[in-house]
């Protein structure tokens, strides 16, 4: 497979389906925090056949099982440092031979248990311990997350809940966010829709009434523990593809700062909406631009954007602008081309995203314990 190389980054060939290309990208940028090496990849996409998601499947495929096979043989050297590395990008690496395809598709199952032991063997031997557990949500469903304690953990810690849009899966916040999270001394719940055992994330899942109720639940489950900081709780959307997240965090009160859209999908919505009803001659009423959304969101709030994304700058600025007319804690941070991190979801530079947001969230949380501590002096 032939690459060249321009300003945007690392593309494929200029005839390779965008798909591939966009997915190649994610992976070359993922090498920052440790998801895939540079040589590694340009190594398999010199062997894959433009247009075959065959040969697509099978070369990411083999590159993950050889990853998985040098993890388990560090791990009997006694190379814990080594082998959790390599469960990291044999996680993604099994991620990308997958991506496209649909889950019905018969090679799915297989890659997806695959993936599965290797972020479970990567928690058992994580640096301060890591686990899987299961949060009662609806009936029939219950959802599965990986948690992951900071390694200088001494007593109750800060947490951010990092949870993603539709498509998304929990394991790839192991290589792509825990270690932000564990340097800044932060515990990280990586949360997905998938379910435990089960490959159905449709559109009846998002449309559920009971999709509000999810970070509740989830808190409900960490009250039992004693080893997280119920009152410093952060949540992390990672993706856009729907406004599920800020709903959750609208309708849950003990959540303590977020980074999410903030209901800026439903303004955006609602914004088109009604200049096109004004352009019927409707009446359109002032209040009609304000997301119900965002009036419901009581913590300290953090949108990011990229320059590039979807969404134009300067309707997350109005968005912002009612928002903090309204006497709401909000902060925007837009990434421009000229820094990177500037494509939706800030795909080619996420490490650049991810530092800022859990600079952001961290400072947040660490203002609610000096506070606390203040007012335990008094």
């Amino acid at each position: 497979m032939n690459l060249r190389v321009d300003v945007s980054g690392w593309m494929f060939s200029p005839d390779c389906d965008d798909e591939q290309g966009l997915e190649f990208a994610r992976l070359l940028a993922s090498a920052q925090d440790g998801g895939a090496t540079v040589a590694e990849c340009l190594q398999v996409a010199s062997r894959i056949v433009e247009g075959d998601k065959a040969s697509w499947h099978r070369e990411w495929r083999r590159l993950a099982e050889a990853s998985a096979d040098r993890a388990e043989q560090a791990l009997a050297d006694g190379s814990r440092v080594t082998a959790a590395s390599n469960w990291l990008r044999a996680i993604n690496y099994y991620l990308a031979s997958i991506h496209l395809f649909d889950t019905s598709d018969r090679r799915c199952p297989m890659v997806i248990e695959a993936m599965r032991k290797c972020a479970a063997s990567y928690l058992r031997h994580a640096p301060a311990g890591g686990e899987i557990i299961s949060i009662p949500w609806i009936e029939g469903r219950t959802l599965q997350a990986y948690l992951l304690q900071p390694a200088e953990s001494r007593s109750a810690s800060p947490m951010v809940i990092c949870v993603g849009e539709p498509g998304h899966r929990k394991e790839e916040y192991l290589f792509k966010l825990a270690r932000h999270a564990g340097e800044r001394g932060l515990a990280l719940l990586a949360l997905d829709l998938w379910g435990e055992g089960s490959e159905d994330c449709g559109a009846e899942v998002i449309a559920h009434p009971e999709i509000t109720t999810i970070f509740s639940r989830v808190l409900d489950h960490l009250s039992e523990r004693n080893d997280i900081d119920l009152s410093r709780i952060a949540v992390l959307a990672d993706g856009w593809g729907s406004s599920f997240v800020a709903r959750g965090i609208a309708a849950e009160p003990r959540i303590a700062a977020a980074a999410c859209d903030g209901g800026l999908w439903d303004f955006h919505q609602r914004r088109f909406l009604a200049r096109r009803a004004a352009g019927r001659g409707m009446d359109v009423y002032p209040d009609v631009f304000v997301s119900r959304v965002a009036r419901n969101i009581e913590c300290p709030l953090l949108i990011t954007l990229g320059e590039r994304g979807w969404l134009k700058a300067e309707q997350a600025e109005e968005f912002v602008d009612r928002m903090r007319s309204d006497g709401r804690d909000v902060t925007l941070r837009l990434f421009t081309s000229a820094e990177t991190a500037s494509e939706q979801g800030h795909s080619d530079n996420p490490t650049l995203a991810n530092e800022f947001i859990f600079d952001w969230l961290s400072a947040r949380l660490g203002q609610i314990l000096a506070a606390c501590q203040a007012s335990a002096r008094h």
